[in-house]
């Protein structure tokens, strides 16, 4: 196993894990380092992990950074390569492709419940940890905040997306590189899923079939894929899958929602610039979706920073890959711009 820490730009290097703090003073620790909004900064993180309790005696609650790069199926690149590279000390991944339905014939659909609690296990993580998920530096935003959310339909209540490693590296702060340590397994209670934050298939295609209609609940699909890709003029990432959207579906592309230069989450105002430009409509109910139910949950962490009720958001857990597959020609739920 080889390790190595570096600097990614001028500060010296100093570890974040360097400070202690008494195992007996761990808990009454806590409240120096909680990390209050969804979102995090670089800064924030950092200051948090330096009063962070990593003691194998320690049973108070900790801070996991947790590194979830993933690439689309045609980028070539591997999210686990990206992570022995680099990434925050101390850092466990969390692999989407592995952490998953094994029966389903969609890519990432969400695990039983005890894969999850063992996924956890195995990652060292207890259910009082707070996690915080992170991408790769190429990507800056994009797979992370699916796995944020995974945690959050689990009931993992303290979690975490950092905005962003690509800025953590810009900022100066520590990059650990080569094959990890090895964690210690732990137990990770059996959690009941929150259905409330997940849409099915069978609900989303009853309501793009009701939209319009006189009487019908006006239910906002918003789709993170490419605009050409929800255009239908763009091919799918997936071979012999249709591009298109689904009916009354709004495009609110990634790359709409993040800075076009260090890929962070826009400010809290012009996210909701952004959505107000496109008809969103806060008081009325949402369902994100996407290619694979990845970066939907890029706008469900976009329309948390943008003050968006929790009690009006879902995300579409198979989403296009599953829509495209499963929707009946004879029902004309396949639309393109143009037809």
């Amino acid at each position: 196993m080889l390790l190595a820490s570096f600097r990614c730009a001028g500060r010296p290097l100093s570890s974040p894990f360097s400070a202690r703090v008494p195992v007996a003073a761990g808990r009454r620790a806590m409240s120096q380092y909680t990390l209050n909004s969804y979102l995090v900064t670089p800064k924030e993180l950092h200051s948090a992990l330096q009063k962070n309790v990593h003691s194998k005696l320690s049973t108070a609650p900790r801070i996991v950074p947790v590194c979830a790069s993933w690439f689309l199926p045609n980028d070539g690149r591997n999210g686990y390569e990206t992570f022995v590279a680099g990434r925050v000390p101390r850092s466990r991944f969390f692999d989407l492709d592995a952490v998953k339905d094994p029966h389903s014939p969609y890519p990432h659909m969400l695990p039983s419940a005890e894969d999850f609690a063992n996924a956890m296990g195995r990652l060292g993580i207890r259910k009082d940890d707070s996690v915080v998920v992170y991408d790769s530096k190429e990507l800056g935003i994009f797979s992370a905040p699916r796995v944020g959310w995974t945690l959050q339909v689990f009931g993992h209540s303290n979690v975490h997306v950092l905005n962003n490693f690509r800025k953590w590296c810009e900022e100066g702060y520590e990059v650990e590189s080569g094959e990890p340590a090895p964690v210690d397994a732990v137990e990770y209670p059996v959690p009941e899923l929150d259905a409330s934050k997940v849409a099915a298939f069978e609900e989303v295609r009853g309501i793009a079939k009701e939209q319009g209609k006189e009487g019908a609940e006006e239910v906002q699909i918003l789709d993170a894929r490419s605009s050409g890709r929800f255009k239908g003029t763009e091919p799918e990432p997936r071979e012999g899958l249709s591009s298109g959207h689904i009916p009354y579906s709004i495009s609110v592309p990634v790359s709409d929602l993040l800075d076009p230069k260090d890929k962070t989450f826009l400010p809290a105002q012009q996210l909701q610039d952004t959505f107000k430009s496109k008809g969103v409509d806060p008081s009325k109910p949402i369902i994100s979706s996407c290619g694979t139910g990845v970066t939907a949950a890029v706008i469900d962490a976009a329309l948390v920073e943008a003050g968006f009720s929790s009690e009006n958001r879902r995300v579409y857990d198979g989403s296009w890959t599953e829509w495209a597959q499963r929707v009946s020609p004879s029902d004309s739920l396949i639309r393109k711009i143009g037809d």
